[in-house]
């Protein structure tokens, strides 16, 4: 092989990995950063107050766990999966998601059915089943601090520990 087809044969392999690469980063930022469109804004002190919680009794224990916490410290990766880990559907609406900062989050009235889980993202993003945005600009998480998940009536439900 002469050295002006080897040199083809490389050009033509740059552009066609350049080329993929491209359509990857495409596709990646058309299915992923498109979460940022309507943002979910984070919950006022104020809400919280006028929320009029549910009786929930101290004693009685509540299946619901988080389950970890990816990307802490990184606006765009962070997210926190909280599971329902009884046999009985579990109403979150006004239950809150908050750090050692007491940064916090108020769930939506949703619904988790037995074995079923929702993904809590920091970052800005449009709501779904499965997936929860909490509107922050600035990441949350941090290495070693805890998580904690509180019933409307403030009962401490669930603590995870950063990794």
């Amino acid at each position: 092989m002469d050295r002006r087809r080897l040199l083809l044969y490389l050009l033509l392999n740059v552009f066609i990995s350049a080329c993929v690469t491209g359509a990857i980063l495409f596709w990646y930022d058309r299915n992923y950063r498109q979460a940022v469109l309507s943002p979910v804004q984070p919950a006022a002190p104020a809400q919280l107050e006028s929320a009029t919680p549910a009786a929930f009794s101290p004693q009685v224990d509540i299946p619901v766990e988080i389950v970890s916490i990816v990307g802490a410290g990184t606006l765009t990766a962070e997210s926190v999966v909280v599971r329902n880990a009884g046999d009985e559907p579990l109403n979150l609406a006004n239950w809150i998601l908050q750090d050692s900062d007491r940064n916090i989050f108020v769930f939506p009235n949703l619904t988790l059915n037995s074995g079923g889980a929702v993904q809590i993202h920091t970052i800005a993003g449009t709501n779904t089943v499965i997936d929860l945005y909490w509107g922050m600009t600035n990441p949350v998480w941090e290495s070693g601090e805890e998580a904690q998940l509180l019933d409307p009536s403030g009962n401490v439900r669930a603590v995870y520990k950063v990794p």
